[in-house]
């Protein structure tokens, strides 16, 4: 690997054979490949929920799989096709669904140095730059491990994702109206299972806190779609609040 330097030992004898570490790589690797095949079907089983609601919001199933083919990310799907099935404008969906996905930009910007991908496979990799390829990756100790865990967990969600989505679009056109078999809360409850384990911390649980009270408040009185837009709005909120504080307890230690 070019720019990375390399620690070379020689081993003779019965160390190169069974030396400390050997066998650790294999194993690293091993581990590595398990973890992203569980998070990559976990979460591509999910594809399912976004083909059933994005029928029943009206889309047809070519449409509904062009989305998982070239948006890839469930959060922002979930929203395009939930604001289409509320009736919202199809510009004021798309925007939420944007917002939502820009969150990407910056998981690629820790990943580029981490990952160092050739120029030529970045904006195939790029594609898969989602929330599970880089909770994987940056869980990973070294470059190589990290690569090996985005990749595993990229392939095996966006195959399983893609997949589960043709049959969940294929199985709500046979069924009919979605909505009369209680499915169409599958969306909502699929976000809300993929939103749950990234409130670690109160500043995460501020902002989700903050952004369905706003979704509550406009619901009522704006169009559908718009109050996903307004949410957007929690996570400044909270963190220029966090920032005054900081500041706040970092003046008083000086008086002190």
């Amino acid at each position: 690997m070019r720019g990375v330097p390399e620690q070379i030992e020689i081993r003779t004898g019965s160390e190169a054979r069974s030396g400390p570490g050997s066998g650790a790589e294999p194993k690293a690797s091993a581990a590595v490949v398990r973890d992203a095949l569980g998070v990559g079907v976990a979460v591509g089983l999910s594809g399912f929920a976004f083909g059933v609601t994005s029928a029943g919001a009206g889309l047809s199933v070519l449409q509904t799989c062009a989305l998982s083919l070239l948006v890839f990310t469930g959060a922002s799907q979930f929203a395009l096709v939930g604001a289409l099935a509320a009736g919202g404008n199809p510009f004021t969906a798309a925007a939420g669904a944007f917002f939502l996905g820009v969150r990407n930009a910056f998981y690629g910007l820790r990943l580029s140095g981490l990952l160092g991908l050739p120029r030529s496979v970045r904006p195939l990799a790029a594609h898969w730059v989602i929330d599970e390829t880089s909770a994987v990756a940056l869980a990973q100790p070294d470059r190589r491990t990290a690569r090996l865990g985005f990749t595993v967990t990229g392939l095996s969600l966006y195959a399983l994702w893609n997949l589960t989505t043709l049959v969940g679009a294929l199985g709500a056109s046979a069924l009919g109206d979605t909505a009369a078999w209680g499915l169409d809360a599958a969306g909502p409850a699929v976000f809300l299972a993929l939103l749950a384990p990234m409130l670690r911390g109160t500043v995460e649980r501020a902002a989700a806190g903050l952004g369905a009270l706003l979704v509550l408040g406009c619901l009522p009185l704006l169009p559908a779609g718009v109050p996903v837009l307004v949410a957007a709005l929690a996570a400044p909120a909270v963190l220029a609040v966090q920032g005054l504080r900081a500041r706040r307890t970092t003046e008083e230690g000086g008086v002190r």
